[in-house]
């Protein structure tokens, strides 16, 4: 198994014996990211309702978060730009229970998931 895969599947299975969130201890940075198991129609609406509230200019073509060009990447950026602007409550990282908050910072190359 990939390690983004079985951390996937590490915080999917801490998320259900916390009761639905994960656990942050001493104020330790988290960001909110949509569940690998989340399906297409929920992952957009994600993107449409974020989006809607917070800018994602981020994610167009031509800025650093635009690729890999797919609605799971999309989603959990927008999703998490959401939940950070918001305040990081975890009520602000359920998305209809569709989404997780993890403790791994998931940048990757130049796309750098804001923390506030």
């Amino acid at each position: 198994m990939a390690p983004k895969a079985a951390l996937y599947l590490f915080l999917l299975l801490l998320s259900f014996t916390s009761g639905g969130n994960l656990l942050v201890v001493n104020g330790q940075k988290t960001w909110c990211v949509a569940k690998p198991s989340s399906d297409q129609a929920a992952l957009l609406a994600n993107i449409n309702y974020a989006c809607s509230q917070i800018d994602c200019r981020i994610l167009q073509k031509g800025y650093p978060c635009f690729y890999p060009d797919n609605l799971m990447n999309h989603a959990s950026i927008s999703m998490n730009l959401y939940y950070q602007a918001k305040g990081r409550n975890r009520w602000n990282c359920d998305f209809r229970n569709s989404a997780l908050i993890v403790t791994t910072d998931p940048s990757y190359s130049k796309c750098v998931y804001s923390y506030l």
